[in-house]
């Protein structure tokens, strides 16, 4: 996972959901992305162990305008969000459980 947007905040308005107590994955996605879908039970499988944690799914072609501001170039993208919506952790393709989980520890 990437450190770009590193100190860039997104709030619940933004992300179209609320943040986690702790800390928040959100992730990009496109309709006819097959890595998307795993990402997806990934993403809600760590959201689930993890008291705190909020998964929030963004369809990319539906906020365009998030995108262009976030610069994500393919789906799954994801970034890891702590408590006040600071992106701390960021990365494109399918993420494997132990990656999320290190990537939270950033956030927590």
């Amino acid at each position: 996972m990437d450190r770009r947007n590193r100190g860039q905040r997104l709030d619940a308005g933004q992300l179209g959901g609320e943040l986690g107590e702790r800390a928040t994955l959100v992730q990009f996605s496109s309709a006819f992305c097959q890595p998307c879908r795993a990402t997806r039970r990934t993403l809600i499988e760590v959201a689930g162990m993890v008291d705190g944690v909020t998964h929030i799914e963004i369809d990319a072609e539906d906020r365009l305008a998030l995108v262009r501001e976030l610069d994500i170039t393919r789906t799954p993208t994801v970034l890891v969000l702590d408590a006040e919506g600071e992106v701390v952790r960021r990365a494109s393709g399918q993420p494997r459980t132990v990656d999320v989980v290190a990537a939270l520890g950033h956030a927590i």
